[in-house]
C-alpha cells in the first residue's frame, strides 16, 4: 500500500543517515565533499532517466562527481523516482540490493541498499520479456514478500517481518544497470534505483508454510 511504501521510504532514509554518520566507506571518511545542489541532483536524475528511456548505456556518475556520497545518491534516486511517477507510473513495491554479506564487505557497507519498483516494471507470470526494451539485462532469483502491515524503524527483526507478511513467493528480478558493463560504485548504483529493470512474482503462499532459512535464495 502507499502507506507501507511511505513507511519503507522513511526506514531507508534512516538507514542512509546512519550510513552517513558512522558506516561510510573509506573514501567518504578521507575525502571532504560538498553536497550536490538541487540543480545537480535533478540534472543527474534526468540523465539516468533519459538513459533508461533511450536504452543507452552511460558512464558512472562518480566519473564526473568522484566525491558523490550515498546520501546525495539517494537524493538523485528520489528525483529519478519522481520523474517516473510524473510520467504516469505508480509505486508497487520496494526492492533491496547488496543483501549478501560477501557483496556488502566488497562495497564497504553493513546493510542492504534500497530502491523502488513501479507497475511498469512488472511482468505477468508467463509474459515474455522484451529484451530490446532494456539496456543490458541480467536475471537474479529472489523471494518476494507481500506485506499486510507497515514496517519501519532501525530495530525491525526477522520475527517482526514475518508478523507483517501476508505472503511470500518466488520471484525473478531482471536487473538493468544504466552504467556500461555494470561498472559502478556504491553511490552510483544507489542513484540508479539499485539497477531496477523488470520483475515477475510467482504464486504466493503463506509464510508460515515456507522454511525461508532453508530456501537458499539469500
Amino acid at each position: 500500500t502507499q502507506r507501507s511504501l511511505e513507511a519503507a521510504r522513511e526506514d531507508l532514509r534512516g538507514q542512509q543517515e546512519r550510513y552517513r554518520l558512522g558506516v561510510s566507506t573509506i573514501l567518504d571518511v578521507l575525502t571532504t565533499t560538498e553536497a550536490l545542489t538541487q540543480a545537480e541532483v535533478e540534472a543527474q536524475a534526468a540523465h539516468l532517466y533519459a538513459a533508461a528511456s533511450r536504452r543507452e548505456l552511460v558512464e558512472p556518475l562518480t566519473d564526473a562527481y568522484p566525491g558523490l556520497t550515498v546520501e546525495d545518491a539517494y537524493r538523485v534516486q528520489d528525483a529519478l523516482v519522481a520523474r517516473h511517477l510524473a510520467d504516469g507510473a505508480s509505486l508497487v513495491g520496494a526492492k533491496l540490493g547488496l543483501t549478501g554479506r560477501a557483496k556488502q564487505v566488497e562495497m564497504h557497507v553493513h546493510e542492504p541498499i534500497g530502491g523502488w519498483l513501479t507497475d511498469r516494471m512488472a511482468l505477468a507470470r508467463g509474459e515474455d520479456l522484451v529484451v530490446s526494451s532494456l539496456g543490458q539485462p541480467r536475471v537474479e532469483p529472489e523471494i518476494a514478500f507481500g506485506l499486510r502491515l507497515p514496517l519501519a524503524g532501525p530495530d525491525v527483526t526477522g520475527a517482526d517481518v514475518l508478523r507483517a507478511t501476508e505472503w511470500v513467493a518466488p520471484a525473478i528480478e531482471v536487473l538493468d544497470s544504466r552504467y556500461r558493463d555494470y561498472r559502478f560504485t556504491l553511490p552510483d548504483v544507489v542513484a540508479d534505483e539499485a539497477s531496477a529493470g523488470r520483475f515477475v512474482i510467482g504464486a504466493p503462499v503463506a509464510p508460515d508454510g515456507v522454511p525461508l532459512d532453508l530456501v537458499g535464495v539469500v
